[in-house]
């Protein structure tokens, strides 16, 4: 084998890597900019519902929303009774 030869392969595996990184690349960035737009379309569509609610008078729903968990307050207080103990 020439020393061409080889230079030849290592530059035809390195064009190779990099076209395969470009595909890769670019299919990941066509699913991102699908799933931004599918999310922008989702909180539009969540605006003009509440909006739709505050003209009518209702209060919004909350349908797309996390579930919020109410913390309990605290009623149990702690006493300090070193000094009866004692």
């Amino acid at each position: 084998m020439n020393v061409d030869d080889i230079v030849a392969a290592k530059i035809a595996a390195a064009r190779a890597r990099a076209e395969a990184t470009a595909r890769r690349r670019a299919t990941l960035n066509a699913a991102r900019q699908r799933g931004l737009a599918a999310r922008h379309a989702a909180k539009l569509r969540n605006l003009r519902g509440a909006e739709d609610h505050a003209a009518m008078g209702e209060q919004p729903t909350t349908a797309g929303q996390p579930p919020t968990v109410a913390t309990p307050a605290v009623t149990d207080t702690v006493t300090d009774d070193t000094e009866e103990s004692q």
